[in-house]
Parts: C-alpha cells; sequence; structure tokens
C-alpha cells in the first residue's frame, strides 16, 4: 500500500479512504460473507470490559521479556503488527513507546472502531488478515498474535530475517470453572503441538515456549463477560445456570510461544 494525502492505493489500481473514526478499511466484497463479519458488538465490548479489569495484566507481564528480544538487531521505532488486535487493548500496554509504528488488524468493525478510539496514535486496519496481510515483504520487526489469528505463510512473508512471532492461545484450563458449572463439561484441549508443528513447517520454528496461569476470584457481572466474550452459553440451558452463578474462582490460564528462524529453542516455565 502506498499512502497520499487523501488515502491508500495499491499497484492494481485500488484506492482506500480512512473512515471518519480514524481506521483504514481495507475489506473486500468477498470477505463479507456475513453482514457483520468478525466478533460481533456484544463479545467485543464483553472483552474490552473484561481486560480494563486488569484480567490479563500478568500476561502482559510475562510478555515483556520477550517483546524486549523480540527484534534485537532493529532500531527503533520497531514494526509492530498486532493480528486480530480486537479492541485493540494490548497494544499501548505492550508497546507504549511505539504507536507510530505499530499496526493492528481485525476484521470486527466495532473492534477497529474501538481501538481507534482508545489509541489513536496507532494504525488500525479493517481486513481480513486470513486473506492476506496489507504489508511490504520482510517490513515487520515482530508479529504479535494474542487469541487472534494466525495466517502462517504471510507471518513469515511479513517478518523481517531476525523477527518473531509471539502467540498467545487460551490453555487447555483457562475458564475451566466455568466451562464444567455452565456446560456440564470441561474438554481440555491443548493447541500448542499443533501450532508449532504448522509455524515449523513454514520456516518458523519455536524458540520459546511457557505458559501463564493464575486465579482470580469474580462476580456475576464478570462471569457474563467471561461467557460472552469467547461465545459460551448459547442455550437457554446454559443462560440458567450463569444466572445460578454469583461468585467464582476461575482459572485464567495461556500457552505462550515465540517464534523466529534464527534460534534455538529454549523451554521455559512459569506461573503468575
Amino acid at each position: 500500500m502506498i499512502r497520499s494525502k487523501d488515502g491508500l492505493g495499491c499497484a492494481a489500481g485500488h484506492h482506500f479512504d480512512r473512515a471518519k473514526e480514524g481506521y483504514w478499511n481495507l475489506t473486500q466484497p468477498q470477505d463479507k460473507k456475513s453482514t457483520n463479519p468478525g466478533d460481533n458488538r456484544d463479545a467485543v465490548l464483553a472483552r474490552h470490559h473484561w481486560l480494563q479489569r486488569g484480567h490479563a495484566t500478568g500476561l502482559v507481564t510475562a510478555l515483556e521479556g520477550w517483546l524486549a528480544q523480540s527484534s534485537p538487531h532493529a532500531s527503533p521505532p520497531r514494526r509492530i503488527l498486532d493480528l486480530g488486535c480486537g479492541d485493540g487493548s494490548f497494544g499501548p500496554l505492550l508497546f507504549p513507546g511505539h504507536a507510530t509504528s505499530f499496526c493492528g488488524i481485525d476484521l470486527s468493525k466495532p473492534a477497529i472502531k474501538l481501538a481507534a478510539k482508545h489509541w489513536p496514535e496507532a494504525t488500525w486496519v479493517l481486513a481480513n488478515a486470513d486473506r492476506g496481510l496489507p504489508v511490504m515483504d520482510s517490513s515487520v520487526d515482530c508479529v504479535v498474535s494474542l487469541f487472534g489469528r494466525r495466517p502462517v505463510a504471510e507471518i513469515k512473508r511479513v517478518l523481517i530475517q531476525a523477527g518473531s512471532c509471539i502467540v498467545a492461545v487460551p490453555a487447555e484450563d483457562d475458564l475451566i470453572e466455568l466451562r464444567e458449572a455452565v456446560q456440564k463439561r470441561g474438554v481440555r484441549r491443548s493447541r500448542v503441538e499443533a501450532i508449532m508443528e504448522e509455524m515449523h513447517d513454514n520456516g518458523l520454528p519455536c524458540v520459546e515456549q511457557t505458559q501463564w496461569r493464575t486465579q482470580v476470584d469474580i462476580g456475576q457481572d464478570e462471569i457474563e463477560e467471561a461467557l460472552a466474550m469467547t461465545y459460551r452459553a448459547r442455550r437457554w440451558s446454559e443462560k440458567s445456570r450463569i444466572s445460578a452463578l454469583e461468585t467464582t474462582k476461575v482459572t485464567l490460564a495461556a500457552d505462550l510461544m515465540r517464534f523466529s528462524q534464527n534460534e534455538a529453542f529454549r523451554p521455559q516455565g512459569g506461573t503468575a
């Protein structure tokens, strides 16, 4: 993409304007299989409120060490790409000094609007990351996918040679107490092995892997937010079980992985 005074343009002659809310809309007709693709407004707001309560503070702390070494040969400002950025909450927490070189991408219009509102200095793009990233080859120092999209071949294409990709996914026991209480079952499924294999097959071996875990006491409002942001408890029977929950202790857990083509694997462990 080439930026001009009145918008963005590409070599194929397409032109894109900046929305009044401050984001760039790069969606194509083929991206709109529904009238509102991506997370809906209720899920976006639930996740935003959940993060604003500070439930991800420990996760941010766990990632900060990796981010400090994510591109050791780059001079500031580092170029950061946040895939599936959602409401944008993680951007200013993890990269407070890199607003002008930070770009968040998401397919949800409610999410990208909220992100642009709260961190207008950064670049926010409404686009389908699975279809292709609107970024030049070998131009990004650090790609982050925090519970978001992972178009692996595109990640490999846009990263500089010494760049890193940091991935966070829910661990197998994340919110296990709520899943067991509301759905009467708590299926435990680790995503780590499949993700590491897919990334390795595309030239991005895992160089560090660890896990973040904590437990918190949450009330009725937070229970509803947790379920809304994960699309759980849709059926009437499940909603009735939610209303019976007042406070509960829940596990928050995430598997964290850092990928780079130029380093050796260093397994880690730890909780927060």
